[in-house]
């Protein structure tokens, strides 16, 4: 069972060590775009800081986050869109507020949550290990897209391998979001880890493998660099396919980035 407290550690480094790019920024900085097609700063750290109370909401009041899905009715492909462009007209000192406030409130809901409880989400229900780690993985997506904004070099740390983590068990949704058939067979995924050591996961004996750093691989999943442009290997023509299509994150396909973008 995943220690909880050690994961709610994790996403408050994560959202520590995004704080520190965007808290010193002036006010004109947040409107920088991202490479997220129309997404400035201010878009981004707005997005995280409604997702976060909506899961605060999922962890606290199943009913009413119940009733905040059946309220966004046709709009459910677009609202997740319009709340961030909403927060970002917020002033810089209010939005940072806001997401501070709002993070701390999730981990203390989550604390809360009785063992063993299924919070309810967007798709399949989660325990809370699962919600906190899915923040882990967003708060990371959407910081790259600030670091790379800002021109910003972020130190990969041992917090990686819960993206890492998510980005293996979500092989599967990537094939199934886009009408193919997953193969039945486990991959073996090798991954070298900031501090030198590998992570591992799969059969060792498994025809299909991916190796490579746990960074390019997060990197890869989240969809935040092209295949190309990542020092990953693969074995099989099965692991090859799947890193073109691979997708942490719940939702539709993303586009991801071009080849050479941030060379």
């Amino acid at each position: 069972m995943a220690d909880l407290e050690a994961l709610l550690g994790d996403f408050a480094a994560e959202c520590a060590d995004l704080e520190s790019l965007v808290a010193p920024l002036a006010p004109a900085d947040w409107a920088r775009l991202t490479p997220a097609e129309g997404w400035t700063v201010a878009h981004q750290i707005g997005h995280l800081a409604w997702t976060d109370e909506v899961a605060t909401i999922a962890a606290a009041d199943a009913e009413r986050f119940m009733a905040l899905v059946a309220e966004a009715g046709p709009k459910a492909l677009t609202f997740v869109d319009e709340a961030a462009a909403e927060a970002a007209t917020a002033p810089p000192a209010e939005l940072l507020d806001r997401w501070q406030r709002g993070r701390t409130g999730l981990i203390d809901a989550l604390r809360a949550v009785p063992a063993g409880t299924k919070l309810p989400w967007f798709g399949p229900p989660m325990s809370a290990a699962s919600m906190i780690t899915a923040r882990i993985m967003e708060t990371w997506a959407h910081g790259q897209d600030v670091a790379d904004a800002l021109g910003a070099t972020r130190a990969p740390a041992a917090r990686l391998r819960n993206i890492a983590h998510i980005g293996v068990r979500t092989r599967n949704f990537a094939y199934q979001v886009r009408g193919e058939n997953p193969p039945a067979e486990e991959f073996r995924v090798e991954l070298s880890a900031p501090d030198g050591s590998v992570w591992t996961w799969g059969p060792a004996d498994a025809e299909q493998r991916i190796t490579g750093s746990a960074l390019d691989f997060c990197l890869l999943v989240t969809q935040r660099r092209h295949r190309d442009d990542l020092a990953l290997e693969t074995k099989g023509a099965d692991a090859t396919h799947w890193l073109t299509i691979a997708q942490a994150f719940a939702g539709p396909t993303g586009e991801g980035r071009k080849a050479g973008q941030f060379s």
